[in-house]
């Protein structure tokens, strides 16, 4: 039960909540305050420019806020005015709607900035819809009223989202940063499991479900990590925000150690007797789990976090834990360069276990006031980490390509809602033809995996709106308390929006219909409980059909994808081998890297979740999944393997014999490069686990392997070892890609 009450603490707590209750004040205040001061009809006016307004405003960075909400009332209310003018022309009118949306839906190509406008637009046609028509010589003068009232509420809108966005800034960047943490957890919960018992089950697990899971947390975490920097990352000109900003990169890092903490564990697999140190580094990942969940309470409540348990000293005493006779009677006990004694194996596992154990021990230090921030790597990220604010007019001149899923995405729309506009012209109930139109634009998605899951969950959560709504309305409530239903219902539809949309979709319902109650001045409490229930299926019943239309099938976008994927894993090889590293005197040569493997994130990301979404598609269309998935996973796999080599060449610069690193670095770096761009082949790879023997080249290994102690400065045999798994793993992923590409 206490799990359950803390669960729902961070939930109400969080940031994407504390934007909800911040949208849902501004609605009280606008809407109450415009209501009370000129009536009740401008008061309902002004609460629809509110409501059209408010999406695009989440919680982000300071610096454009202005500009990502202005474009909503000023495209907005001439497509509000138009639809007024012509309510009593029925082919005027669906011209307007079907080319208002296109163009709205046109937004899109702009990404995650552009569709909160696309979606305000539509709102702002939908909405217009629902104001009931006057006649025909009071027309003009009914419509210029309602509008006025309606961009009063939208301007005021945009003032009180830029000034209280200011003022939620500090408790953002905290909350972000939150709920970052919080997910860091999960996924390391998420990879303690490939420590778990060694049962066919979870082998079976590891090598299918439990990766795919684990390449999903990941492109999730990436995704939620960019939101983070975009708010962090922004002027860190004071201590509390350079040490929020400092915890940034060390999640980062511990990212990094997550997914390397694996490698080499189905080698160790093939040794008898594993299970005990295997369990041992699986409660190890949980317990570091925890501290970092205790780290992210502590802030959210505005507590000094306590000093965390250091395992450092445990896991520098994990040993190789068998009993002598399996010991004696492993058949897989040879030690040679190419196959590494379980002792040097453990100690791998556990060192990059420790990796992660000293990441949260500097996490707490900085958020105990106690670190001191690395200024200059802060410095170099608030400039390069963050996403651009200004509007750019590149991504208007990629639409106009017949392949462009925003163009098609844009016509698809169009062709959905003019559908739906003449089958509500015939319905006997037309005039409430708006709540198909806002049924079809809130489940209408890009891609068909998308628009099935909203459509469900659209269906279920207007149903029970409905029923809400019906029983709120026959209290008969007067202005305030229906706008105070409003507000709560504002509230939790747009904080939850993006997070868990049946609770908006039940929330959006009730707001739709009390708004819609409220600006028709009708007293009737009596709701037509059918027609909206109808309106809703058919909406969602169109968008799912349309959905197939001018389809954007993801295997449309994989060959990019990939060679996305192929190109950011050759920059970011050369730069995480780059010689130098070894001899630079400032961060110039790591801030590269970074920004190397930002970019190979971001477009495995991509990838992983275009997979994701693929897999809702017709068979027929679906791209060739075990390639796809074997791509990931060897990307995965390299980006882990480079990130030792990385790791360890920071830890110990300036003490490493350079002219011993140039050769099996320049070479790694070369051989990688030449066979990830296909240049050079190497026919019969395998696992990188189990890394066969090079048919162009010699190992770049020779000897026994050697296990990398603090104190010990000969650690080529692992260095090279690393190296050479990857440039099998590069050799790989230049086989998948191939099979994905049709080459």
């Amino acid at each position: 039960m206490q799990q359950h009450a803390l669960a729902l603490l961070r939930v109400l707590l969080s940031y994407y909540m504390t934007n909800g209750y911040a949208v849902a004040v501004g609605y009280l205040l606008i809407s109450a305050g415009v209501g009370l001061a000129l009536g009740t009809t401008a008061g309902a006016a002004a609460a629809l420019g509110v409501v059209v307004t408010i999406p695009p405003d989440m919680a982000g960075p300071r610096k454009g806020k202005f500009r990502q909400m202005i474009p909503t009332p000023i495209l907005g209310v001439p497509l509000f005015f138009a639809v007024q003018m012509l309510h009593s022309s029925p082919l005027e009118l669906g011209i307007l709607i079907v080319a208002g949306t296109f163009v709205a839906f046109l937004a899109m190509a702009w990404g995650k900035r552009g569709a909160p406008i696309a979606i305000a637009l539509m709102f702002a046609i939908i909405f217009s819809l629902a104001v009931p028509p006057q006649e025909e010589v009071k027309r003009l003068t009914a419509a210029l009223h309602v509008t006025g009232y309606f961009a009063l509420g939208a301007l005021l809108y945009v003032l009180y989202s830029c000034i209280v966005h200011r003022w939620l800034n500090p408790r953002y960047r905290v909350l972000m940063l939150v709920d970052t943490l919080l997910s860091l957890a999960d996924l390391m919960r998420l990879q303690a499991r490939q420590f778990g018992e060694d049962s066919p089950e979870m082998r079976s697990e590891a090598s299918g479900g439990l990766i795919s899971r684990l390449l999903a947390r990941q492109a999730a975490l990436a995704d939620q990590i960019q939101s983070t920097r975009d708010v962090v990352f922004e002027s860190p000109d004071s201590l509390p925000r350079q040490r929020l900003a400092a915890m940034v990169l060390h999640v980062l890092d511990m990212r990094d150690h997550m997914i390397a903490c694996a490698l080499d564990l189905d080698t160790l697999r093939q040794h008898a007797g594993h299970n005990t140190v295997l369990v041992q580094m699986h409660d190890m990942l949980i317990l570091l789990a925890r501290e970092t969940d205790n780290l992210a309470d502590a802030m959210l409540f505005g507590r000094k976090p306590e000093r965390p348990m250091d395992y450092r000293a445990q896991l520098e005493n994990l040993r190789w834990a068998v009993d002598d006779d399996a010991m004696h009677s492993d058949p897989n006990r040879l030690v040679t360069s190419r196959n590494p004694s379980p002792d040097a194996l453990v100690h791998s596992l556990a060192d990059r276990i420790a990796n992660l154990n000293d990441e949260v021990q500097r996490l707490y230090a900085l958020a105990r006031g106690e670190g001191k921030p690395n200024l200059a790597a802060v410095r170099a990220s608030w400039h390069l980490f963050v996403s651009p604010v200004a509007w750019s007019i590149k991504p208007f001149y990629t639409l106009w390509s017949w392949g462009a899923p925003a163009l098609r995405h844009a016509v698809r729309a169009a062709l959905a809602i003019g559908t739906a506009y003449v089958i509500a012209l015939l319905l006997p109930w037309g005039t409430h033809e708006y709540w198909i139109f806002l049924t079809i634009v809130v489940v209408l998605r890009g891609s068909l995996a998308q628009t099935l899951e909203r459509r469900n969950l659209r269906v279920g959560g207007t149903l029970l709106g409905c029923l809400l709504a019906l029983s709120i309305l026959s209290l008969h409530p007067g202005y305030l308390a229906m706008i105070l239903c409003l507000t709560v219902a504002q509230s939790v539809a747009h904080g939850l929006a993006l997070r868990k949309y049946l609770y908006t979709a039940v929330a959006a319902t009730i707001l739709g219909l009390i708004q819609a109650h409220m600006i028709s001045a009708s007293s009737s409490t009596v709701f037509a409980l059918f027609e909206r229930t109808v309106d809703t299926l058919i909406g969602a019943g169109i968008a799912w059909l349309f959905s197939y239309v001018l389809p954007s099938w993801e295997r449309s976008q994989i060959p990019n994808l990939v060679r996305r994927v192929v190109k950011s894993q050759v920059d970011h090889a050369r730069t995480a081998l780059d010689l130098v590293q070894l001899d630079a005197v400032d961060n110039a040569p790591e801030l590269k890297w970074r920004l190397a493997r930002k970019d190979a994130y971001d477009s495995l990301t991509a990838l992983v979740l275009a997979a994701e979404r693929s897999l809702k598609e017709p068979r027929a269309v679906r791209p060739p999944l075990q390639p796809l998935e074997m791509l990931q996973a060897h990307a995965y796999q390299m980006l882990a393997q480079l990130t030792a080599v990385k790791t360890l060449l920071l830890l110990r610069r300036g003490s490493l014999p350079g002219e011993r690193l140039e050769q099996p670095l320049t070479r790694a770096s070369e051989r990688i490069a030449n066979l990830l761009n296909g240049k050079e082949v190497i026919v019969d790879t395998v696992n990188a686990d189990e890394p066969a023997e090079p048919v162009r080249e010699p190992t770049l290994a020779a000897g026994p392997e050697h296990v990398p102690q603090a104190w010990d400065t000969n650690l080529m045999p692992w260095l090279e070892r690393r190296l050479e798994q990857a440039v099998l793993l590069a050799a790989q992923i230049r086989k998948d890609a191939d099979q994905l590409l049709g080459r």
